[in-house]
């Protein structure tokens, strides 16, 4: 499991987006979001994964930490 926080997260849209993002990098892998806390959780990452899914949510606008 990866654990990501993201900045500028809030709300469903958001959710969509970035859940969609990280499966353009692991096509169908649960992925848990916190908004409150910014916490991305992705079930079937690595950590080889980090810098993809980091990129793939950026380029939806919203800043990895």
């Amino acid at each position: 499991m990866l654990e990501l926080h993201v900045e500028g997260m809030t709300c469903g849209h958001c959710v969509r987006a970035v859940t969609e993002a990280v499966h353009t990098v692991i096509a169908g892998t649960p992925v848990a979001i916190d908004l409150p806390s910014g916490t991305v959780r992705i079930a079937d990452a690595e950590a080889s994964d980090t810098a993809k899914i980091t990129a793939a949510i950026t380029e939806e606008g919203y800043t990895v930490k």
